[in-house]
């Protein structure tokens, strides 16, 4: 069967997944009454909840006697492992752009990695039925945009189609009969090239791995392209290392390809398809999988260096124990060195003593969603503020520098742009009017930085603001960034808190936690009003006497407190504290509970 391999990319929320749904919609894959849900690709409840593509996915459909795989890949820079390892596997990519936003730096990131790669891209101007769509402003920048990635002249000459994914029409022309994605798949087969690896069905079997997963019935899988040959169930094979030496032998116990939604074995694996197979135990992501006879590796794509650091360790707090069943530093390790297999963007190391991890990834985002998926595993930790991995070139340090693309009304670009250039030592590369009242800002910041900068930057432009970053390069280091500037209320009782005494401390700051919630000594309560910490007692309830006048009782009304969520709580924290993380809550607390402990390691970090 003729085959064609294409991967989705785009910025986050143009429309990728959305668009994938419609495909398999209009292909047949779905019978007539099926129960379908929206963003099928988006399986995992992470994914479902932010409305986010975390993990590449594949499924393929039939058209016209093709087969074509389709990848839908992740928007966010975070997850820029995963598509750098996808597009070794495809021989095109579906470049989607939102008619009113055009590219936008994901969009940057995405296509400097598929024409490295040589691909050729098919630009899909998505959503140009919204009111504010500009279409043709959106392919000019996507010309500049190729042209300034070094594209070659056949990458330039790319096809063109306008399409709104979520009303499942794609055409050639902006006023067409706008009917169904037709257009889109004609476009697929003639414009995206057989694998070459086709030809390549008589050479012996080689595949190189690029995802990793795990199926209860048959252990650990891996998914990748079959580069030449053929393999059949039960056949004999060896995995390779990137340098050419031999992991394991094993036996392929099943082939699985990608068919709709799911996946169905299969006896035969033939070149240039997409499959999964099973039976390894030790073989993993970038390994070669061969025929006995090979003795060469693939070679694979490098994968961009982590930028920030955040320390793992189990939690040591009062209340631990009491929510997860997962506490065991052990326990923790092995989550951990899970997660770093499956996921080549991220790095674990032991620290001396070996009670905690640092855990090395792309971004708070990242680190957000593995410490989300741990909680409701059922872990406990305790995370430490994120810290910037520095490099040493030359002799001189060197850190990463991000760059931050933001779209926001006009009246508030003054203190954004106040923010970011000053005490954040960013630089100012280009500021353009992107529509009408809206003000695009680009600018160059050192991602120390931008560590907790994200809620200020809410706050600054009242929600209204969109902030976008992409790693840029590394420069030499630009000194010391001021951390936050107010001090945080500290409980000095542990115990539960009381309506009374909250009211009483309102005057002090804003409270993080309510009434009647657990606290212990150590503990953060809110923040205080000004820049030192503030030990308070949240116990104390009032004195009773046995004389009653009108009026002595007043009723006691208190101001809601802050809720942080999990990446705000992580950017808040100060080096010397520590948030605490269990299935049922997220706490602040200092890394000393005692106040006496505290001051004595504040004197030996002075």
């Amino acid at each position: 069967m003729d085959l064609r391999n294409i991967a989705i990319i785009a910025h986050v929320d143009h429309g990728k997944t959305t668009l994938v749904d419609e495909l398999l919609k209009q292909s047949g894959t779905y019978r007539e009454n099926q129960a379908t849900t929206e963003r099928a690709m988006d399986s995992n409840d992470l994914e479902r909840e932010r409305g986010i593509t975390i993990l590449a996915k594949a499924t393929s459909v039939e058209w016209k006697g093709v087969r074509i795989n389709i990848v839908d890949t992740p928007g966010h820079a975070d997850f820029g492992g995963e598509v750098e390892r996808i597009l070794s596997m495809v021989d095109g990519v579906v470049l989607l752009v939102d008619a009113a936003e055009g590219p936008m730096p994901q969009t940057k990131f995405v296509t400097s990695k598929a024409l490295a790669l040589g691909l050729k891209p098919i630009v899909v101007l998505n959503k140009v039925d919204k009111p504010d769509a500009e279409p043709d402003r959106a392919l000019d920048e996507c010309f500049d945009l190729f042209a300034n990635l070094g594209a070659n002249d056949q990458q330039l000459d790319f096809p063109v189609l306008y399409a709104s994914g979520r009303n499942g029409w794609a055409d050639t022309e902006l006023d067409g009969p706008r009917e169904n994605l037709d257009a889109l798949f004609d476009l697929v087969i003639e414009h995206v090239e057989t694998p070459a690896q086709v030809a390549d069905r008589d050479k012996p079997f080689r595949m190189l791995a690029t995802t990793l997963g795990a199926d209860p019935f048959i252990g650990r899988i891996l998914t990748g392209r079959v580069e030449s040959g053929t393999l059949k169930a039960g056949q004999t094979v060896n995995a390779l290392s990137r340098d050419g030496t031999k992991i394991e032998s094993f036996r392929a116990t099943k082939i699985l390809a990608f068919r709709g939604l799911g996946q169905q074995p299969i006896d035969l694996a033939e070149a240039g398809d997409i499959v999964t197979i099973a039976g390894m135990a030790k073989a993993t992501v970038a390994d070669t999988i061969c025929d006995t006879s090979v003795t060469e590796a693939i070679p694979a794509q490098p994968i961009d260096p982590p930028t920030i650091t955040v320390t793992f360790g189990i939690n040591d707090s009062p209340l631990a124990g009491r929510d997860g069943k997962k506490v065991q530093s052990r326990v923790i390790r092995e989550r951990l060195m899970k997660e770093a297999e499956t996921n080549v963007a991220i790095k674990v190391t032991d620290t001396p003593g070996g009670e905690a991890f640092e855990v090395a990834g792309r971004g708070e985002l990242q680190m957000g969603v593995l410490i989300e998926n741990m909680r409701r595993e059922g872990f406990e930790l305790s995370i430490s503020r994120p810290q910037v991995l520095f490099q040493d070139i030359d002799g001189e340090r060197h850190e990463p520098i991000e760059e931050v693309t933001i779209d926001v009304d006009d009246e508030y670009s003054g203190a954004v742009i106040e923010k970011i250039t000053g005490a954040r030592k960013g630089e100012l590369a280009e500021m353009k009017q992107a529509g009408a009242g809206k003000t695009r800002i680009i600018a160059h910041v050192p991602s120390r930085g931008l560590i907790g900068y994200h809620g200020e930057f809410l706050t600054d432009t009242r929600g209204t603001g969109v902030m976008n970053r992409v790693f840029h390069e590394w420069a030499p280091f630009k000194g010391p960034i001021p951390g936050r500037r107010a001090g945080v209320l500290i409980s000095m009782e542990s115990g539960v808190s009381v309506a009374y005494a909250m009211w009483k401390l309102e005057d002090r700051g804003r409270f993080f936690i309510g009434v009647q919630e657990q606290v212990y000594q150590g503990m953060i309560l809110g923040e205080h009003s000004r820049e030192n910490d503030l030990e308070i007692n949240p116990l104390k309830g009032k004195q009773l006497t046995n004389v009653r006048a009108s009026g002595t009782d007043e009723a006691v009304r208190l101001t809601t407190p802050i809720t942080l969520s999990l990446e705000q709580a992580i950017a808040y924290i100060d080096n010397d504290e520590l948030v605490e993380v269990t299935p049922n809550a997220i706490r602040m607390r200092k890394r000393h509970l005692d106040p006496h402990e505290r001051k004595r390691a504040s004197r030996a970090a002075g």
